[in-house]
């Protein structure tokens, strides 16, 4: 079977596990070792419960892109990241431990609902969930976006949590590239379809407007690094532009023009908290986190 098949059908039972399926997984009580099922197997204990959890981060972008397994663009992934609704924390709260997860405790309460994390102390892995706000290097509202896509966020909002980030590394880089080479830019968010009109819309603000122009700019400039074939290479560049086009042309505020006179003599982004802070002390000093 070839890698593009396996990949399909995984992201296939990201979304829709069989009935026998989500009977073997929703009657196992503790972490799956594999990334991928463990997954799946959260996804379908919350759905089953009416519990909403839409999947973010490297492990959404591997479920709809093949090429996150290209040899240049692959990686280690040590979390699994999702979206959910600050009214249903409660509810959230009660399924992890069912799970097989530890609650961080002091984290949680000090988030006040705004994010959760569990740990899965045996491999060395967590669980981190935003609930109705992204927010880390810039800040997003998906409350009214998660009923639009599903087993993850749309691709669009997917691909915004990437290109927010301020101090951006070369996991997501590649999160990038692959999640560009394998769907086209379009104005709705249709099926695997990434919606530029959505992105150019969030760029009204100048922070995020700033600091996705940085990165795709560093992006295009880095793209030769990644030895991509020339005509998947030239799809990569040719839909980076379009996109950098779309938010270059999108009609800009008073309030935009006024903060864009400002520039960078004041900060247009927050400090991330380091994962060092908020990583479970049980885990092993030597383990790496490395945030999706």
């Amino acid at each position: 079977m070839s890698r593009e098949l396996v990949d399909a059908s995984v992201n296939q039972q990201l979304a829709e596990p069989s009935r026998i399926q989500r009977n073997v997984i929703e009657a196992v009580n503790t972490p799956l070792a594999d990334i991928v099922c463990e997954t799946q197997r959260i996804i379908a204990c919350a759905e089953s419960q009416g519990i909403i959890l839409r999947l973010f981060g490297g492990m959404a972008i591997r479920s709809h892109s093949p090429s996150a397994t290209h040899r240049n663009l692959e990686r280690r992934y040590a979390d699994i990241d999702f979206m959910g609704l600050k009214k249903q924390a409660g509810s959230i709260k009660k399924l992890f431990p069912k799970l097989g997860y530890v609650p961080r405790e002091i984290f949680n309460a000090m988030a006040a609902d705004k994010r959760l994390i569990f740990n899965d102390i045996e491999h060395e892995r967590r669980v981190d969930i935003f609930l109705d706000i992204f927010n880390m290097s810039h800040r997003f509202d998906f409350r009214k976006r998660l009923s639009t896509d599903k087993p993850t966020i749309p691709l669009a909002d997917l691909l915004a949590t990437k290109l927010q980030v301020v101090q951006i590394t070369e996991k997501e880089y590649k999160d990038i590239i692959a999640l560009i080479l394998d769907h086209k830019i379009g104005d709705t968010d249709a099926p695997e379809t990434i919606n530029g009109t959505r992105l150019a819309l969030l760029s009204s603000d100048w922070g995020i407007y700033k600091t996705f122009n940085v990165n795709i700019k560093n992006i295009l400039t880095a793209l030769s690094n990644y030895q991509l074939k020339p005509k998947d290479q030239e799809i990569v560049q040719e839909r980076l532009e379009d996109l950098q086009s779309r938010i270059e042309n999108t009609p800009k505020s008073l309030r935009w023009k006024l903060r864009a006179k400002i520039g960078e003599k004041k900060q247009w982004y927050e400090l991330v908290e380091q994962d060092k802070e908020i990583i479970n002390s049980q885990f092993s000093k030597n383990t790496k986190s490395d945030h999706s």
